[in-house]
């Protein structure tokens, strides 16, 4: 006989039916504040369970049973109480025909994101890019899946994260060269730099949500008093390498028109913006004339 569900702690009893399991899991996760009690609860118990999100609506026998039993009761736990991103829970973050081993040694790819992977899919044949703070590799693996003419490279100053991204690239037999590096490699030549760089304010870190503060990697997030000192670096350097004629960035909220200014003063010619779904300026893109 099926036991019954705790519907505060979200813990289980043996052979629990998986309606009756995400029943508790979804109230738990929503207690917590949690955006997506459903969603979250959904995709923890179909990755516990092994199957597609799908079945757990469809197949009413479905339970969860044996092992899977304290596996969903800890990521309801990790969810719930210590608010850690479900993406991280499950080791995996979909983006865009790719599906990316994450933890917490980089940042987790959103989809806003995904805009900088739209900018070098529109460089010229065999152009060579360099996506610079790769973290777990995300756009130059995606890039490198759509356009594999393009001679890809990362580059991250944290060995940690390159190692995430190396183990992507080999798991999705994606040829990409993966440098160690604060800011540009010395030594290398690019035509064209993507970089998704640390942009949050200091003075921002409290409004963060807890699974951004609290899991996600600092060094990756945090840029000085106003966000901007990452990228203030990276031009300065960028004055100096003229042959790199594309550069987009992806910013925060109220950045682009500062982040366009330093491109200009770093020698390019024309900036445009791309906005993310909310609306947001959220990547600027600058050029030089050849």
């Amino acid at each position: 006989m099926s036991g019954p569900v705790d519907r505060v702690t979200g813990s289980l009893v043996l052979g629990t039916p998986a309606h009756d399991a995400l029943d508790g899991a979804i109230t738990a996760i929503a207690a917590a504040g949690c955006e997506t009690p459903r969603l979250d609860a959904e995709v923890m118990l179909a990755h516990v369970l092994g199957v597609g999100r799908e079945q757990l609506l469809i197949d009413r026998e479905l339970s969860v049973h044996g092992p899977a039993v304290r596996a969903f009761q800890d990521a309801v736990r990790r969810r719930a109480v210590d608010r850690e991103p479900v993406a991280y829970i499950i080791g995996a973050r979909h983006f865009r025909r790719l599906e990316l081993t994450v933890d917490r040694r980089a940042l987790i790819p959103r989809p806003e994101t995904e805009l900088l992977v739209e900018v070098g899919l529109g460089l010229a044949a065999g152009a060579r890019v360099l996506d610079l703070g790769t973290g777990c590799g995300a756009i130059a693996l995606a890039l490198k899946d759509e356009r594999p003419d393009l001679h890809v490279s990362g580059s991250d100053v944290s060995e940690p994260a390159l190692e995430l991204a190396a183990l992507n690239a080999h798991r999705l037999d994606l040829n990409v060269q993966w440098l160690h590096a604060d800011l540009l490699p010395e030594s290398a030549e690019f035509d064209a730099i993507l970089s998704n760089p640390p942009y949050v304010a200091e003075s921002e870190r409290t409004l963060l949500a807890p699974e951004i503060a609290r899991h996600e990697p600092a060094g990756a997030l945090f840029a000085g008093p106003d966000g901007l000192s990452t990228i203030r670096l990276l031009l300065a350097q960028l004055a100096e390498q003229p042959d790199v004629r594309v550069l987009a960035l992806e910013v925060g909220a109220g950045q682009a028109s500062a982040v366009a200014e330093l491109t200009h003063a770093a020698g390019f010619d024309t900036v445009r913006f791309e906005r993310d779904l909310a609306r947001i300026q959220r990547v600027v893109i600058a050029e030089r004339r050849q």
